[in-house]
């Protein structure tokens, strides 16, 4: 699909299904404390609202305000400033800011105006519905998001669409993809350690794939859907020391498209979220072109969970801050606020 039809398809597909979705009952995400977005302690959502009403209002629009005050507002401030505006001007502050912003920029603010769990449904729902299945959305939702995000995403998934996620996943992916997929939506990995499996799972993994002719997927996908990141990392090391390479190595070697495709971002999870987000912002601004679908989904559903340490992992990765990075592969706008959810460069 062409990527700025994508984008345009993405906020009007959230402007539309908003109306359906009862806020009330949207899952609450405990934040980690590492966003770079946070909560303002000044707040006065009535305030704000009329503060958004006048950059809008009248001729040209004052699109410095809005980046200024929806980058420095928690999303739970700023569902409570859209029913401030709704309550003062008897209209839809989302329907509002898409009259008159465009483009990515438009795409950003309206991902910044939904909430958390909304967004990664919505993000799903066009996933798996448009003409083919964008993997790379399942992928980095499924295997990132916490085992109650997860829990929460499957009940607002059936909430919002009235449909089962897993029987909407499985009716559109097939394979071991599909049943690797499968296993992440039960979120129901083991808890802590299991000291006495370490090494038996790191040899079953050897065996599995390195030290025999041929792959046996299905305990990949067994061991490292199911166990914990803390017993992984610990099967990690093991198996280093056995099979004398990383498992991403062995998983690029031994495994292919969609699977191998899932199996390295599980691996990456286990290893470090942001680390993972790190590298996945990195590749979306690498080369020709900006994939800008994923660099705003990242950017808008990290920001008040683990920004900082995504920042920090980042540097380290590639030798470049973030925020120099977005400055050179953006412009306008859109790159403003992307600055800003950045919230401070490290080079």
């Amino acid at each position: 699909m062409n990527g700025n039809t994508d984008l345009w398809l993405f906020s009007r597909t959230l402007n539309t299904e908003r109306s359906f979705f009862k806020s009330n009952q949207i899952p609450t995400i405990r934040m980690a404390g590492r966003g770079s977005v946070r909560a303002s302690g000044n707040f006065n959502a009535n305030q704000d609202a009329e503060t958004l009403y006048k950059a809008m209002k009248g001729l040209g629009t004052d699109e410095d305000s809005i980046i200024k005050l929806l980058t420095s507002r928690s999303n739970s401030q700023r569902q409570q400033i859209k029913a401030a505006y709704k309550t003062l001007h008897g209209k839809d502050l989302v329907g509002d800011l898409q009259g008159e912003l465009g483009g990515k920029f438009e795409t950003l603010v309206v991902a910044l105006m939904t909430p958390p769990i909304l967004y990664d449904v919505t993000l799903l729902r066009n996933a798996i519905k448009g003409a083919g299945t964008d993997e790379k959305v399942l992928i980095e939702i499924l295997s990132s998001r916490t085992a109650q995000q997860v829990k929460d995403i499957t009940a607002a998934y059936r909430q919002e669409f009235d449909a089962d996620l897993e029987e909407d996943v499985t009716g559109d992916t097939s394979g071991h993809f599909r049943r690797l997929l499968v296993i992440l939506l039960q979120a129901s990995r083991q808890q802590g350690v299991q000291e006495g499996n370490i090494e038996t799972d790191a040899q079953t993994l050897f065996s599995a794939g390195e030290k025999n002719y041929g792959t046996d997927e299905d305990q990949f996908i067994t061991i490292l859907g199911n166990r914990s990141a803390e017993h992984l990392r610990r099967v990690f090391a093991a198996y280093m020391k056995l099979a004398g390479y990383e498992m991403e190595e062995s998983v690029k070697r031994e495994t292919s498209g969609g699977l191998r495709d899932l199996l390295l971002a599980v691996v990456k999870c286990a290893r470090s979220v942001p680390g993972y987000f790190a590298e996945t912002l990195y590749h979306s601004m690498k080369g020709a072109g900006t994939d800008d679908q994923t660099l705003i989904r990242v950017m808008v559903s990290r920001s008040e969970v683990d920004m900082l340490d995504i920042r920090a992992d980042y540097r380290r990765l590639f030798a470049k801050s973030l925020h120099s990075a977005i400055q050179g592969d953006t412009s306008g706008d859109y790159r403003k606020a992307l600055l800003l959810l950045c919230g401070g460069n490290d080079a």
